[in-house]
């Protein structure tokens, strides 16, 4: 699975920053307000955040795949150990 730059971009600052984040706000103002589901609705934010990160991983491991093969480059060692 490819995607572009820029979806990529935004999905793994949602990953790395946003949820995260989110999930920690919702949980203290949970224990100070006394909130509903204080467990609940982090677990379920972090759970969405793993998704999202696997996805990304997916989506990394493709890219990478496709680079190192368009940059694949055989050398010719052969004279490497002839000396002058």
């Amino acid at each position: 699975m490819k995607m572009k730059n820029k979806t990529y971009d935004i999905l793994k600052y949602i990953a790395l920053i946003v949820l995260p984040a989110l999930a920690v706000f919702y949980s203290t103002l949970s224990t100070i307000w006394g909130l509903p589901f204080h467990d609940a609705i982090p677990d379920t934010i972090m759970a969405i955040d793993l998704l999202l990160g696997a996805l990304l991983k997916v989506s990394t491991d493709a890219y990478t795949k496709d680079i190192e093969k368009d940059l694949r480059i055989e050398v010719d060692r052969s004279d490497d150990s002839q000396e002058d």
